[in-house]
């Protein structure tokens, strides 16, 4: 039993106020299981906006495209939207490239809704932020990078043409697991590889895939915008935040 006396509580229940609203507007992110990349999307984001991420259940399940359907179960989606919904963000996103385009766009939408169904004010997902900045940025025609084995590179290409855009050339690592152990010399290298005179852009797909320090220096280099996956869901969800990043040294943010 405690020796403090009654007397000696001090009772400020009549002296909280509480905020109507947040200081920070919120993005709510739906990653991967095996997404280690937290802090890149950190380094994108301005101080008055703060990230609310979850995650997918584990799986014990290489990367590839039968991951990808698992991830993006509509169940899935929605539980992981429910749990983010007491930070109340402006817009919830999935993440997870593979994953919202592996059914192509009738996918990529049935996991906006799964999201919306688990309360979010609004959703999006990384394959959706893809073809909303290629259109921004008026590019029909482009080269594409992925860590990804050559099935799962083949939905990512099909879900691109679906959308109506020309892949003038691509290049895959075929890994099964441990993208983010893939340094950033070895993205440079293959950008280099893939970019072709025809390509108006170069997209870098994989949400687990470090990108955002070369991005810039690719841009300049290859005199054309080079896209990452964490690149193009931060812009969207900025954008339908109502937030808008000035300097970021990329030509996306520049829309």
């Amino acid at each position: 039993m405690s020796r403090l006396p009654t007397s000696a509580l001090i009772d400020l229940s009549d002296q909280v106020e509480l905020e109507t609203g947040s200081r920070l507007t919120g993005i709510g992110l739906i990653a991967p299981f095996d997404f280690v990349l937290d802090r890149e999307y950190w380094e994108w984001i301005p101080a008055d906006v703060s990230l609310h991420v979850t995650r997918t259940p584990f799986l014990d399940q290489q990367v590839g495209v039968a991951m990808a359907e698992q991830v993006s179960e509509a169940e899935v989606l929605t539980t992981a939207a429910q749990a983010l919904t007491i930070a109340n963000p402006a817009v919830t996103v999935f993440a997870c490239t593979s994953g919202s385009f592996v059914h192509g766009l009738a996918g990529e939408q049935r996991c906006r809704q799964a999201i919306l169904a688990g309360g979010a004010r609004r959703a999006l997902t990384t394959s959706g932020a893809l073809v909303e900045a290629l259109a921004a940025l008026a590019i029909k025609r482009l080269a594409v990078v992925t860590p990804y084995d050559a099935a799962t590179t083949t939905r990512l290409i099909e879900f691109l043409e679906e959308a109506g855009f020309e892949i003038t050339s691509c290049a895959f690592l075929g890994l099964e697991g441990g993208i983010f152990r893939v340094n950033p010399a070895t993205v440079y290298r293959l950008v280099r590889a893939v970019d072709c005179g025809d390509a108006e852009a170069i997209f870098i797909s994989c949400t687990n895939l470090w990108t955002r320090e070369v991005l810039s220096a690719l841009e300049h280099e290859r005199g054309k915008a080079v896209l990452s996956a964490n690149q193009v869901t931060i812009w969207a969800a900025l954008k339908a935040a109502g937030v808008r990043v000035e300097g970021a040294g990329q030509r996306l943010f520049t829309v």
